[in-house]
């Protein structure tokens, strides 16, 4: 009797370990993340945001697997500010960099390495770390993504790279393995495709559980604008890059551009599944501005690349957490690049100052769909700024003459057709006061890298 209630008793200490031990181990297992952000993507150019011409099937179904952002923002209107601000989660302004880090004029700057940067903070959480695509936040071998918390890096520093001979607008050759140049062949969204790829497949195994935060910074649909099976346009020690085609040729080209960059998310969400982590993965698509000019499309809203109205950095975003996000939801809520660190940091259930960002966790909003907290968010390139809280936005446009304020109500007219200025001073006042105030907190005591 005693040896039977002994097994029992043993028995029941072994089951309440199993369940203790499963309990332990799901919650000391944080999701793995995959950013993967396009370059120069428009607002209107995803089948799922409404494109007639691009097909995007495999970010349409992650689209609907996930949630879709109507009112998701670039931090700035251009490459290098917009990277800036989601490397660090605050406004770029603080880091100086407010401008292009350019190939010709910013060779020896980039993103000062005093800054936390995500993948800092995410293998501060635990995380083994890559990137592959492109930086644009420091040419120098020393600002280098390897320097910056990334535990692999290939790929290119610059603004952009010919396609298939990797040459910058400058005439240099721009393809890195971690803190090495060393070219390789291959159609620059296929490579980023492939090491993503193999680094799911390398970070896949169930023994060390430990996470990754992969980012995939795409160059696509970024110019020059070439397909796969073109020919190299740029040579080394050459900063010729301008593609002399048929204008016919150039929206084909660009859509085959898009429709590539797609696929190549398609492989890579297959890796995922067949690797057996899709459960516990939570994969994010956005942009880093608007469309270059007349090439892309802004999908009805106004201006494009480099503006601060709507067009220049409202974008396409979307998230996918399968059983923690709704699949098929949509977000009215305003999120911007910022607010990816914050939100990445609070998923992995870590412990850093998240008050210290500028950016907000909007992970209850992704979860369980809360409402965000109401906000002032601000956009300054080139002198132009704006100040946006809930459907009012005020912008404060420079010209050589004077300073014009203009006033949009957003949720009436999204396209900012209608100047409400002149009927609503009261508005116009208070908003300007809290875009002077912003603009001096985020550039007092900063150096300019790049403006």
């Amino acid at each position: 009797m005693k040896i039977k209630n002994a097994i029992n008793y043993l028995m029941v200490l072994i089951f309440v370990g199993f369940i203790f031990s499963c309990k332990t181990s799901g919650k000391t297992t944080p999701p793995n993340i995959i950013l993967i952000m396009a370059d120069d993507l428009g607002y209107g150019e995803l089948s799922c945001y409404g494109s007639p011409k691009v097909k995007t099937p495999n970010l349409d179904k992650l689209a609907s697997q996930g949630v879709k952002f109507l009112d998701f923002h670039a931090n700035g209107p251009v490459c290098s500010p917009t990277r800036a601000a989601l490397m660090t989660g605050k406004y770029q302004q603080r880091t100086g960099v407010e401008g292009v880090i350019t190939a010709v004029d910013h060779r020896e700057v980039g993103l000062s390495l005093n800054e936390l940067t995500m993948a800092e903070a995410m293998k501060n959480q635990g995380y083994t770390t890559a990137m592959y695509g492109k930086w644009h936040l420091g040419y120098a071998e020393p600002y280098n993504p390897i320097y910056q918390g990334f535990d692999d890096f290939r790929g290119f520093v610059s603004g952009n790279i010919d396609y298939h001979s990797h040459i910058d607008q400058a005439g240099y050759l721009d393809w890195w393995v971690n803190n090495k140049v060393e070219d390789e062949p291959g159609y620059t969204t296929d490579l980023i495709t492939k090491y993503a790829s193999k680094f799911i497949k390398e970070n896949s195994s169930k023994k060390t559980r430990k996470p990754f935060f992969l980012y995939l910074a795409q160059e696509a649909p970024h110019y020059p604008i070439q397909g796969r099976n073109d020919k190299p346009l740029r040579k080394e020690g050459s900063g010729k890059f301008i593609r002399k085609v048929p204008k016919d040729s150039v929206p084909v080209i660009y859509t085959e551009m898009i429709e590539l960059m797609d696929k190549g998310i398609g492989d890579i969400m297959k890796t995922l599944d067949a690797e057996g982590l899709s459960e516990n993965t939570i994969v994010v698509f956005c942009s880093d501005n608007g469309p270059a000019g007349k090439r892309g499309d802004s999908g009805g809203l106004r201006a494009a690349k480099t503006s601060i109205y709507e067009g220049g950095h409202r974008v396409p975003a979307i998230v996918r957490y399968p059983k923690k996000i709704k699949a098929g939801s949509v977000s009215n809520e305003t999120v911007l690049t910022m607010d990816l660190l914050p939100t990445f940091i609070d998923f992995s259930e870590g412990k850093s100052n998240i008050e210290n960002f500028d950016g907000i966790s909007i992970k209850n909003h992704l979860v369980n769909e809360e409402n965000l907290p109401n906000r002032d968010v601000f956009w300054s390139f080139k002198g132009h700024s704006a100040i946006r809280n809930s459907e009012w936005k005020l912008l404060e446009i420079l010209s050589k003459e004077s300073i014009v304020y203009e006033l949009y109500n957003l949720e009436t007219d999204l396209s900012e057709t209608k100047n409400l200025a002149a009927e609503n001073p009261d508005k116009v006042e208070a908003l300007k006061k809290r875009l002077n105030l912003w603009k001096t907190n985020v550039r007092q005591g900063v150096n300019p890298v790049a403006e």
